[in-house]
């Protein structure tokens, strides 16, 4: 089955150029300073396949013979779980999307003895689908607890010594912490700090790592005493870096919430909140804009390199820094041309262009973005 997965995920990376694009755009955020575009291009690639055939992989898992699947599985330190659990207390697991993460459901059997498991999980959208899966999963040991159900439900089970995990690596939207991940400031879920304060239990992240096709590999990585949404976002990133390659890149993890409604103040939050050293990257689109427009205040942020582009002949508005970053739109014209000179500018740099603010509200720049996978926003003067 995994190597089945390899060879579909081979021709999907040619056919999905969406989700190869938010692969390759996360993997730039994420090693932004420590590898080259070349490697990062080549890692993108490796862990497209690899996602696709972990994917694959656990469709066959879900049916195999438990005792099977644990002798596809090794746990290389054990005793970090069974220390954090040996006075009988609960424990919070925070595996991230990486490898066969579904595994974790099936493999209740190479847990500590005297500890039900449970896990938190999304409902799929079809409703006998859904019922399906969890009828298999409880089948087995594991207790599931939907989105849905009530956070009361999720801490009793923890504070009578339950063992639950809990999937918090992927992005929050515009309610989750303000928090630095992989060097990038973004927000996340605050549930997994909320449970540690509440049940006042240990908790834990996993590493899920390929050791080999169809075999898997978990570590235990101990999340700092302080338990709050940074540290638990700084120990599922170690867990991570063991395997970046077994990670699951397909959502676009630093997608900023900004939008009409919403400014980049709302979504960066106060001036002093900053990125360890992955900062945001934003084209501003001035050509044949007026020379009195400027960027409104709400989306002026520290936290922000500012790019501007102008026609070849259009002069530099007053109101521009010396050192600003300048680009000339040259001959584009015609959505093919502006994607490319936008796709051109995005590869200057190793980190990606997170969107492009429009001071004109072209139609032919709003299609451009959209086909490059670009957040486009349209700005008008105040």
């Amino acid at each position: 089955a995994f190597r089945v997965g390899e060879c579909i995920g081979r021709l999907l990376w040619h056919c999905m150029p969406h989700r190869r694009r938010i692969v390759l755009k996360n993997l730039r955020i994420a090693l932004a300073g420590e590898q080259s575009l070349d490697e990062i291009r080549i890692l993108a690639r490796q862990s497209f396949i690899r996602s696709v055939a972990n994917l694959v992989s656990a469709v066959h898992t879900a049916h195999m013979p438990a005792k099977i699947l644990e002798s596809r599985v090794t746990v290389e330190n054990p005793e970090v779980l069974e220390a954090a659990v040996r006075d009988g207390s609960g424990c919070l697991l925070l595996p991230p999307h990486m490898g066969n993460w579904e595994i974790l459901a099936r493999i209740s059997h190479l847990f500590p003895p005297g500890h039900e498991l449970g896990a938190l999980y999304r409902p799929l959208n079809n409703p006998h689908l859904d019922a399906r899966l969890a009828k298999k999963r409880q089948s087995e040991g594991t207790r599931m607890f939907s989105k849905r159900d009530s956070l009361l439900e999720i801490t009793r089970f923890l504070k009578t010594g339950g063992i639950i995990g809990v999937l918090a690596d992927q992005r929050a939207g515009k309610q989750g912490v303000l928090t630095n991940f992989f060097g990038r400031l973004t927000r996340s879920s605050p549930l997994p700090s909320l449970l540690i304060r509440r049940c006042k239990v240990p908790a834990l992240a996993i590493s899920i790592r390929t050791t080999a096709p169809g075999r898997w590999a978990l570590k235990y990585h101990r999340v700092d005493a302080q338990g709050d949404t940074q540290s638990c976002m700084d120990t599922i990133e170690a867990a991570m870096r063991e395997s970046l390659i077994d990670v699951f890149w397909f959502q676009d993890r630093w997608k900023c919430y900004a939008n009409h409604g919403k400014s980049l103040l709302d979504w960066l939050g106060s001036m002093a909140a900053r990125s360890k050293h992955n900062r945001h990257r934003i084209l501003i689109w001035l050509a044949e804009v007026p020379n009195d427009w400027k960027l409104p205040d709400t989306w002026n942020h520290p936290d922000v390199d500012y790019e501007w582009l102008l026609h070849n002949g259009q002069p530099t508005p007053h109101w521009l820094d010396e050192h600003a970053s300048i680009h000339r739109l040259g001959d584009a014209s015609g959505v093919a041309a502006i994607r490319r000179r936008i796709g051109e500018i995005e590869m200057t740099q190793l980190l990606p262009l997170d969107f492009v603010i429009d001071a004109k509200q072209s139609v032919d720049l709003r299609i451009s973005c959209q086909r490059q996978g670009l957040a486009y926003i349209s700005i008008k003067n105040p």
